[in-house]
């Protein structure tokens, strides 16, 4: 009984081994293989700066009473930053106002005089010379309503002037004064920075300058931020090299409406070069290393493999460049091609990748 079950063992054993043999399929997951439009590209280091930077000044003479806005605030454009002192303006308004009223009171009389000494000039009672005096007069007080009138309002500008504003949507980068201190016209207050305006600038190499053209999408990625790529624009190509460096500074403008990207943070830029052109692109999982040789596994349609000699290019999220003897639309491993071999059969399944 027991050489029985044992031979029947090796027999069973035999069967599935056999069935799972050279001959039967691998199982593996490929991908079609797709063209673009790409442009070549170098990846350069560059930090973000602001678009909007300002530091910003007094319009009047004061004392600080207060500071509105801290270091680190975020601050909406028109909110206080700076509050003066406005205790003096307050009193030149409240005397420039009693005596516009005193003023208006002798204007009043001096109409009437001219009224009255017009008739007397017609009958003849007064002299041309009275006539003038009375004229005068009315001028004189027209004139003093209207030196007091724009006193009151610069006074009532310079009291708006005493809060000292955001000039746009941004954050308070840091303090210029303190509370009890004395500033003048001029003197700055705060730096504020608008952190919903970034630009990342990257110093691009002399043989680089004429394939630059502004309007391309560039990946632009933080190391701080764990390699997150995130996309922006080229909207400025500074046409003057460093004298010493003989680098052309390109502006990069990136979004930031969670404001996660702070200013001066450094930055990785693949920034793409020249005119675009059709390119084929497969997964990068597709490529196995094989010594100094780069191949990927096509499936035929008889579903064996055979290998395919690439070059490699550029990545592109998932996918990157090749050039070599693909077309779209080709099936290529890339679950499973590590153990391989030409001319072997395959059983394979679809996995898609997002596309660049």
């Amino acid at each position: 009984m027991t050489g029985l079950l044992l031979a029947t063992g090796v027999v069973w054993a035999w069967t599935v081994a056999g069935a799972q043999g050279p001959g039967a399929p691998s199982a593996v997951r490929y991908t079609e293989v797709v063209e673009r439009e790409v442009r070549r590209g170098v990846r350069l280091p560059g930090s973000v700066v602001s678009r909007a930077s300002s530091l910003v000044a007094a319009e009047v003479d004061g004392l600080v009473e207060r500071l509105a806005a801290r270091e680190g605030d975020t601050v909406r454009r028109g909110d206080p930053l700076v509050v003066l002192r406005k205790t003096n303006l307050e009193l030149r308004l409240r005397r420039a106002q009693g005596q516009i009223k005193e003023a208006r009171a002798r204007l009043d009389l001096a109409e009437s005089n001219f009224e009255r000494n017009s008739d007397l000039r017609a009958s003849g009672v007064i002299s041309e010379r009275e006539f003038d005096d009375a004229f005068s007069e009315l001028n004189a007080w027209q004139g003093r309503i209207d030196t007091l009138t724009a006193e009151i309002e610069q006074v009532e500008v310079d009291l708006e002037r005493c809060v000292i504003r955001a000039p746009f949507d941004g954050a308070v980068v840091q303090e210029r004064t303190d509370v009890g201190q004395w500033i003048s016209v001029g003197d700055p207050v705060a730096d504020v920075v608008a952190l919903d305006r970034l630009e990342v600038r990257v110093d691009v190499a002399e043989r680089y300058f004429p394939s630059l053209r502004p309007g391309v999408r560039a990946a632009v990625s933080f190391e701080s931020m764990r390699g997150v790529a995130i996309e922006g624009e080229v909207i400025a190509i500074i046409p003057r090299a460093d004298p010493q460096a003989r680098t052309f500074p390109v502006k990069i403008r990136i979004p930031n409406e969670d404001r996660s990207i702070g200013v001066g943070m450094l930055a990785q830029v693949d920034l793409p070069l020249g005119d675009p052109r059709r390119a084929t692109l497969v997964p990068k999982d597709a490529i196995v290393a094989q010594g100094p040789r780069r191949i990927v596994y096509r499936i035929n349609g008889d579903d064996t493999v055979e290998t395919v000699d690439v070059e490699v290019g550029r990545g592109m999220g998932s996918w990157t460049v090749v050039e070599g003897a693909l077309e779209a639309g080709a099936r290529v491993v890339t679950r499973g091609n590590e153990r391989l071999q030409p001319g072997q059969a395959v059983q394979g399944s679809s996995l898609e990748y997002p596309l660049p």
